[in-house]
């Protein structure tokens, strides 16, 4: 599985304002609902689920990135969009430092084995501190996206 393969990049965040987590979950969501990915009634039951989901433990794993993830049955296939901020977003992370790069995985409830695979795939890029400062600079949409390319074409994970 690639990131191509489940990353909407119609729905890219390249500078989220709000250091709020939740602000910028449902920012996600919207976005998500905005390329067509979502229908809209959907987007605020989802954005919810992904809220309860990262109240019940934060998804804020260190290292300036945090992946919220929620499995939902108004989720037609797996997605995910990404946001970037300059200021840092408070996700509880588990080193207590923000929050500058998200990436929100949203899957249907019958497909666990693919949400894993997409998790693993979001994560092994995330590992690496290379991908992760490239990001954190990305400051457009269109060059969010390119790293993204470039990471599934350079297959390294």
């Amino acid at each position: 599985m690639r990131l191509s393969d489940f990353v909407v990049y119609d729905a890219i965040l390249p500078n989220v304002e709000s250091g709020d987590r939740n602000d910028v979950i449902r920012s996600l969501v919207t976005a998500l609902a905005d390329a067509g990915a979502l229908t809209p009634d959907v987007a605020t039951e989802v954005a919810a689920a992904a809220i309860e989901r990262e109240n019940q433990g934060s998804t804020g794993f260190g290292k300036g990135v945090a992946v919220p993830h929620v499995k939902h049955p108004g989720v037609p296939r797996i997605m995910s969009a990404v946001a970037r901020s300059e200021r840092g977003i408070d996700f509880a992370s588990l080193d207590r430092a923000p929050v500058y790069t998200v990436f929100i995985l949203l899957s249907p409830p019958g497909e666990p084995e693919a949400h894993l695979q997409a998790m693993e795939r979001i994560f092994s890029h995330l590992q690496r501190d290379q991908f992760r400062r490239a990001l954190r600079q990305a400051n457009t949409r269109e060059a969010i996206q390119q790293l993204l390319t470039d990471a599934d074409a350079a297959g390294s994970a």
